[in-house]
């Protein structure tokens, strides 16, 4: 069968293969601009910036920090059966003094807060005596992080303002900790708990990420090509025009002044498996057998044949990525505007720089893939006539494990709950990670979860005798909830002080002694500056309460959230004291929640639109809504069955997961088009059986090829150390191929229904 080609195409084509020299020469400069750009993106991971800077979440905290500037936290746990022991705390003692000398870094104790600045030279029984009956004798120190059953802790405070800084001043924190937790004594462990530390970690990998599993799907890409295609050359016009098009398209993020991220892994990786999925389709039907054309013209007319398909599928992924830009999380935005983008100059390089490698190079048409072909026909010729007969069983078997994936997805009201939304960000990191297992173990006991409440009254008010009492009154309240370890603000600063002086934490009820108390809190203020972090002190118009607490012992994803604001508006109803105080959740951990809550929406709303703008596309290239719902049965097929896989393997939503959706649409939707398309050509030659033929042997050779391609690529991800890109890798793969799947039985059933012709393979033959 002839291929069918616009002239104006062809002449386009024509043009494009006498233009080669030149179309190389501007692709050698554009890929050498994008290798510069792609090596200098930044990497941010910060939790502040995960949501976009217009987001009135994100302007509230930027607000409050600006009040109330947060520096890095983290803790050292010094293990023991017994930490009261003086070998243990003259131990912490002496690795406390030397961590205060790192450069940046502020360490405070237990012990820093006993002997007030003057600790003795030498610990002696006596000293941990009474070290120990201090130290138990209240809930602070518990509550703070301080110490617990077995062990104490050291915390630090990081002034830094950059990565380099923070890296640095962690190093040298290293140098300090590690050896002791490897000398086994006078500690059991010396575990690092902290974001600083996880922030790190997550940083160094989002980078060793692609390093690690892209020459691995090079590996495999170089393997398959040229097992398919048997030809060196064929092999280096595609790896040539993919390096080039990876390089263009990363390169964009320094254009527009992206960061690498968590999910910014995925950009290269996708555009390169589409990338490579459109020059197998192309390729293949370059090598294809044509009559009475010279090299040049059948070359030509095969790039004219594959151009409108190549490009409705390439621009509604395109579309369908850029869909991503709905979403307030920033990385999740980014990525979908890169992918967009870096998908655009695929589009171009596939139909410029590619045929002029493939000219230069001189790649061969007559390729053993093609004679070796005869297995794939006859599968076809069985395939062809048993999706008639089972063409009910097939679509209805179809829907019905879609309809699972969708209770799978949204759950069963009563029955089934909805797919676990990830709530805490510690799973983005490697379980297996030291720093990871040290803050997991701290966090058991005493919880990482943090949200703030700021409270803003009026200037010059805040250290007001009767707003501190309603504020201490307040987080009291907080404190009674079982999921609270502890709430910090102006007044817990009191209490400290009380502590120390009295040995009491108890404050007093009366009115007039907290006129007495606002007093000593001003004094307290000034000599201590770590006070301020609760107090306005520029204006006095403003205080902070800091609530630590297990979110997963409040309930579900945004529970304590609601609990807090709950709690504020109760108190504000009932308290004269708050009539004019407006209270604010704010800061990273209500960020951290925040992006949470808009996982589910993001993957909806981004799906909805994605799936929209491919049907329009589709509806505008072959104006066919009916068969064109048919045909997207595989992708629907694919993403809802996937969702089954999750359930099983106890993958939940996460910020890379979400991407699911739009990524199998777009990625599988390209298979649909290359079918029906050839499914057109078979049409004008004969009957629904005799296209279905055509198509399949046509696009489903390439097709079969794409997806092990798609799946190889996303499967790499598996051997990632970021917990959320593995688990999107092995998500992605499997929805690959059951799309494959579906592309040879539900798809073709669907369209036996819909044509109604009875089959005449055996007295037809495709021309």
């Amino acid at each position: 069968m002839s291929m069918l080609v616009s002239p104006r195409m062809l002449q386009l084509f024509r043009k494009v293969l006498e233009a080669r020299s030149a179309i190389l020469g501007a692709f050698l400069l554009l890929t050498l601009t994008g290798i510069y750009g792609a090596a200098h993106i930044p990497t941010d991971s910060s939790i502040d910036r995960l949501i976009v800077a217009g987001d009135p979440v994100a302007q509230a905290t930027r607000e409050f920090e600006h009040v109330f500037p947060e520096s890095e936290h983290a803790l050292v746990m010094l293990e023991a059966p017994d930490p009261f022991t003086p070998p243990v705390l003259q131990g912490a003692h002496d690795l406390e003094l030397a961590l205060d000398k790192v450069a940046r870094v502020q360490a405070h104790s237990l012990l820093t807060i006993y002997f007030r600045g003057n600790p003795p030279a030498t610990i002696t029984p006596d000293n941990a005596e009474t070290l120990r009956k201090f130290a138990t004798g209240t809930a602070l120190f518990r509550r703070a992080g301080l110490m617990g059953d077995h062990y104490v802790g050291i915390a630090l405070e990081l002034n830094v303002n950059t990565p380099a800084e923070r890296d640095q001043a962690l190093q040298a924190i290293d140098t300090l900790v590690l050896p002791l937790d490897a000398a086994g004594h006078p500690f059991t462990a010396v575990r690092r708990v902290g974001a600083p530390w996880l922030d790190a970690w997550l940083e160094q990998q989002t980078g060793a990420s692609t390093r690690k599993f892209m020459p691995l799907f090079g590996m495999f890409l170089v393997t398959l090509v040229f097992i398919v295609y048997r030809s060196w050359r064929a092999l280096a016009a595609i790896i040539l025009t993919l390096g080039s098009t990876v390089a263009m398209g990363v390169g964009l993020g320094y254009l527009f002044g992206w960061t690498n991220s968590v999910v910014s892994t995925l950009v290269p990786l996708t555009i390169m498996v589409t990338t490579t999925a459109t020059l197998v389709y192309i390729h293949s039907r370059y090598i294809e057998p044509e009559d009475g054309a010279s090299l040049r013209e059948h070359h030509a007319r095969a790039l004219a044949n594959k151009f409108l398909p190549c490009t409705a599928s390439m621009f509604a992924t395109a579309v369908g990525f850029a869909a991503l830009a709905i979403s307030d999380i920033r990385p999740v935005r980014e990525m979908g505007l890169w992918t967009a983008g870096g998908l655009i100059i695929a589009w171009i390089s596939c139909f410029t720089l590619f045929p002029s490698l493939q000219s230069l190079l001189r790649a061969p048409r007559n390729c053993g893939a093609v004679a070796e072909g005869r297995w794939f026909a006859a599968l076809v010729n069985v395939l062809v006539p048993a999706t008639r007969r089972y063409r009910w069983w097939l679509v209805a078997g179809a829907v019905v494990v879609m309809m699972c994936g969708a209770a799978s997805l949204f759950g069963i009201p009563g029955k089934l709950a909805p797919l676990q939304l990830e709530t805490d960000a510690l799973t983005y990191v490697n379980p297996h990670e030291r720093v990871a297992q040290d803050t997991r173990r701290f966090e058991e006991a005493n919880g990482l979860d943090v949200d703030d409440l700021w409270l803003q009254t009026q200037p010059g008010h805040a250290l007001d005798p009767e707003f501190l009492r309603s504020v201490d009154r307040l987080a009291q309240a907080l404190e009674r909830h079982p999921g609270t370890n502890a709430v910090e603000g102006p007044t817990s600063v009191l209490r400290w002080a009380r502590y120390i002086a009295s040995g009491s934490n108890q404050l007093p009820a009366s009115p007039q002694e907290w006129r007495k108390l606002a007093a000593d809190l001003e004094q307290v203020l000034l000599s201590e500056p770590s006070a301020r972090n609760y107090v306005d002190v520029a204006n006095l118009s403003s205080v902070r309460l800091s609530i630590r607490g297990r979110g997963e012992v409040f309930g579900a994803a945004g529970a304590m959230r609601k609990f807090i604001e709950q709690t504020w508006e109760e108190a504000k109803a009932s308290d004269p004291n708050f009539l004019n105080v407006r209270g604010q959740l704010a800061g990273k951990g209500v960020l951290s929640g925040d992006i949470t809550e808009r996982l589910l929406p993001t993957l909806t709303e981004s799906f909805a639109i994605t799936a929209s703008v491919i049907f329009c596309a589709f509806l505008v290239v072959f104006r066919s809504p009916a068969a064109r719902l048919m045909t997207m049965i595989p992708s629907f097929f694919a993403i809802l069955s996937v969702f089954i896989v999750m359930r099983i393997a106890h993958i939940p939503l996460n910020i890379a997961t979400i991407l699911i959706g739009s990524t199998v649409l777009g990625a599988t939707e390209n298979d649909q088009v290359h079918f029906f398309y050839h499914l057109q050509e078979g049409r004008s030659s004969g009957s629904t059986g005799i296209a279905l033929e055509h198509a399949m042997l046509t696009a489903g050779r390439p097709i079969l090829f794409a997806t092990l391609i798609n799946t190889s690529g996303f499967l790499a991800l598996a051997l990632s150390d970021l917990p959320p890109m593995r688990q999107f890798g092995i998500v992605a793969a499997s929805a690959f191929i059951l799309a494959l799947i579906a592309d040879f039985t539900a798809l073709p059933g669907a369209l036996w229904i819909l044509s109604r012709d009875k089959p005449r393979l055996e007295t037809q033959k495709t021309g």
